[in-house]
């Protein structure tokens, strides 16, 4: 189960699940805790690369007019 739903308040804005989670997988990454790097640079690197698709797939169905029928993509 993501993180995101253990005892997590609701975050309002759309794909808050997935920003959280992209969020804390870059913090607790050993690019940024060992090698002092930025979560910027590192996201550049390619790390936690499955939740930057998951991410950007659900922003951009948020653009896309059959959102409106399907929901959007993410959590």
């Amino acid at each position: 189960m993501p993180k995101y739903y253990e005892y997590k308040e609701e975050d309002g804005r759309a794909c808050g699940g997935v920003r959280e989670d992209l969020r804390q997988c870059l913090l607790e990454s050993p690019c940024v805790l060992r090698e002092n790097k930025s979560p910027k640079q590192c996201l550049k690197e390619g790390h936690c690369r499955s939740l930057q698709i998951t991410f950007f797939a659900c922003k951009r169905s948020m653009l896309d007019t059959r959102a409106r029928f399907r929901g959007r993509k993410g959590y």
